[in-house]
């Protein structure tokens, strides 16, 4: 029987074709010798797969031999640089479209990627219930507290913008539009309509604050207000500033949307946190002062201010006949500390203003302060935003509960002695008030939030004859989504 002609077994001992070979064809790594019709075989597949016209066959008997393997190789080789080539120049000229469920939706331009905008939003659903109301009556409600989309992002590396609506209440209005010009980190200018740079809780994001509505000591600092302020930080971060002129908010409250008055208020901030880069026990102590000054002229809502309990109450407001004519100045020492699971907040608000009824003219000092102070009580870091994400995040039918943190908060606003009674009615607005409230958040996830609180707030005065107001009990509770 003559003897069977054999092809020879081929060793892979080229590391650009074995390499090649076992990316493309999925050969296992133990894969030592193979036959010359099995390498054939495989680069065949191989070339199906991709679309490349294979050469025609050579070689003893009608196969191939391994010049012709490997100039085979060498075009799926050149096939799959083309393909990389046009993956990356495909990348390079794609938007990156990215969707959590904690930073919300952010579109951003191809490398260097100084375009980008995010949408985000803030959605509050309270429950409102007073007990014991019996002399003052207020509503038990459920109510949409806020429903605040939003637009952010930057527009090159120089501008950056934000623009966000209040869809909550009788009618729509804008929050935030504004745009900031990025010079440096240390020189920034933002232009429109933001948070006026006094108040350390007022500069809290509305999600974030410990207990559902602000202090006593936020009713003497002003909200968002329209204007011009250079901001910017220094050495590492632990120097932040502002500075900026203004339409002028009356305390507690937004600007009117134009300048009623020809008035312009100046405003500004410095806040320290001289050990943030340090670590130790003082790295997240912050200090810093708060002020404003400016003239204001006129009477009504947009000169004067109106003065609120924690529940939301009004218990100060001036009478009708008295004009704010004058200057108006505000300032605010202010600190927070924040440690592991510990934080604390205070503040302390000076805020005058020269009045007018008739002939009669007076300076009246209007001063509060307020401590918080809370413990998160399944071990995550407090911090001035809150708890940004549970260690466990609460699931259903798993272990997970997410973060709970127990919120206490103490203030007293008093009214300047010589208000009374040529410039507020002592029978129906009080001279004084003293709030403690306790406050329960519950994290769910890093974007849902449940909160119930209880607040307290007693009076001086307010009643008729002299008598003081009955005290305010309101328990408030909340359902939050941000994203």
């Amino acid at each position: 029987m003559p003897n069977r002609v054999r092809r020879p077994l081929v060793r892979l001992t080229t590391a650009p074709l074995w390499a090649a070979l076992a990316c493309a064809a999925g050969l296992p790594a133990h894969a030592a010798e193979l036959t010359i019709e099995q390498l054939a075989q495989r680069l065949k597949a191989i070339e199906q797969r991709l679309g490349t016209a294979a050469p025609a066959a050579a070689g003893s008997e009608g196969g191939e031999g391994l010049a012709d393997l490997d100039q085979r190789l060498r075009i799926i080789e050149r096939k799959l640089e083309l393909q990389a080539e046009e993956s990356a120049a495909k990348a390079a000229s794609t938007p990156v479209v990215a969707l959590s469920a904690s930073k919300g939706l952010s579109i951003k331009s191809p490398p260097p990627g100084d375009v980008e905008v995010k949408l985000k939003a803030l959605v509050q659903a309270d429950g409102r219930f007073f007990i014991g109301d019996s002399q003052v009556p207020q509503n038990d409600t459920f109510l949409w507290r806020r429903i605040q989309p939003s637009i952010e992002g930057s527009w090159g590396s120089l501008v950056g913008f934000r623009i966000m609506p209040e869809f909550a209440g009788d009618t729509a209005t804008i929050n935030d539009a504004y745009l900031d010009l990025k010079f440096d980190p240390r020189a920034t200018l933002r232009i429109g309509k933001f948070k006026s740079p006094v108040g350390l809780e007022r500069l809290q994001s509305s999600g974030s604050t410990g207990l559902i509505e602000l202090g006593l000591a936020s009713e003497l600092t002003p909200n968002r207000d329209l204007g011009l302020q250079l901001q910017g930080e220094f050495a590492g971060s632990t120097v932040s500033y502002a500075v900026g002129v203004f339409n002028g908010a009356v305390d507690g409250r937004d600007s009117p949307t134009t300048n009623p008055d020809n008035e312009f208020e100046y405003a500004g901030r410095i806040f320290l946190e001289p050990w943030k880069n340090a670590g130790g026990a003082l790295q997240g102590l912050g200090f810093g002062l708060g002020a404003s000054a400016g003239d204001r002229a006129g009477s009504g809502n947009n000169f004067l201010p109106r003065y609120r309990t924690p529940g939301q109450s009004q218990f100060f407001n001036y009478r009708s006949t008295v004009l704010a004519d004058g200057a108006t100045k505000r300032w605010s020492p202010q600190l927070y500390f924040y440690r592991n699971a510990f934080g604390l907040l205070g503040e302390y608000v000076s805020s005058s203003q020269e009045v007018r009824v008739g002939a009669v003219r007076e300076e009246l000092d209007h001063r509060a302060w307020q401590l918080t102070a809370g413990l998160v009580l399944t071990g995550e870091d407090a911090g001035y935003r809150g708890v940004s994400r549970p260690n466990h995040p609460f699931t259903v039918g798993s272990a997970g509960w997410g973060a709970f943190e127990l919120v206490a908060r103490y203030g007293r606003l008093e009214i300047d002695d010589a208000a009374f009674p040529r410039f507020a009615d002592p029978n129906a607005v009080a001279a004084a008030a003293r709030s403690w409230g306790l406050g329960l958040n519950w994290y769910l996830t890093s974007n849902l939030k449940l909160v119930a609180n209880y607040t307290q707030t007693q009076f001086d005065g307010g009643a008729a004859a002299g008598r003081d107001r009955e005290d305010e009990k309101a328990f408030f509770t909340r359902a939050q989504l941000a994203f």
